[in-house]
């Protein structure tokens, strides 16, 4: 039987697919029948099981523990992951979301310092350069889970004595309407990739170079005030987002 042009193209095709994409497709299906916090074959008998190196079995598992389906635990093994935690994109706080998700929120207070503006971060805050500004540097976590670390600068004049509310751990957003009336109004927010620094990777508990998303947000109150210049670096393998996209009104 002569072979067509498709059934070549097709042979081709699965000649040229990589030894650990076929070994990945595996374990994706084993995964979908795993309860979370399952361990999964060692190294050594996936390379036997599949008759392929250590070096392809550890591409594969590699791919799986960046895309959030794997967790390694160093000295331990490699488990499925739990799902990853979804979050909207709305003007809410950390504490706000984690619940809304029937999670425990809690907050680390790595570092409360002032510092003063530059021509930038002046600018975002309104004020004048130079200006003392209040830095909050935290991480982020979710039923003790590390999940982001999270920088937050305030214009000090504005807010006096919030550094001592804040050193509890508690909701931000919470105390700056209660203790300063402070109602948020919008934000503007941006959201890139970025690899792990080594501090970074060690406060979150992950890999060196693992992708984080990385957000950029720039809050105002209801009056139009800014109140907040965020950076916030969130867990790539454990975060994702979600947003409700509405067409544009017609002129």
């Amino acid at each position: 039987m002569l072979e067509t042009s498709a059934d070549a193209g097709a042979r081709s095709r699965v000649q040229r697919e990589p030894k650990y994409w076929g070994l990945k497709r595996h374990l994706l299906e084993l995964l979908r029948s795993m309860p979370p916090g399952s361990p999964i074959p060692t190294e050594r008998s996936l390379a036997a099981d599949f008759d392929v190196s250590r070096t392809t079995v550890r591409q594969a598992l590699a791919e799986l523990t960046v895309e959030g389906r794997l967790l390694r635990v160093q000295g331990k093994g490699t488990f499925a992951a739990e799902p990853k935690v979804a979050q909207r994109l709305q003007l809410s706080s950390y504490t706000e979301d984690m619940r809304a998700q029937g999670r425990q929120p809690s907050s680390r207070l790595l570092e409360a310092s002032e510092e003063a503006a530059d021509a930038e971060l002046a600018r975002w805050l309104g004020v004048r350069a130079g200006a003392k500004v209040l830095r909050l540097h935290r991480l982020r976590l979710a039923d003790g889970e590390p999940m982001a670390i999270e920088t937050t600068h305030l214009a000090l004049g504005r807010f006096r004595g919030l550094r001592r509310y804040v050193s509890s751990g508690g909701s931000l957003y919470q105390v700056l309407r209660e203790r300063f009336g402070v109602e948020m109004g919008h934000a503007e927010e941006t959201i890139e990739t970025a690899l792990a620094t080594p501090e970074e990777a060690e406060l979150l508990g992950a890999d060196i170079g693992l992708p984080m998303l990385l957000l950029s947000r720039h809050s105002f109150d209801t009056e139009g005030n800014p109140v907040e210049w965020v950076r916030s670096v969130y867990r790539g393998d454990r975060y994702k987002f979600v947003a409700t996209l509405n067409r544009p009104i017609d002129d």
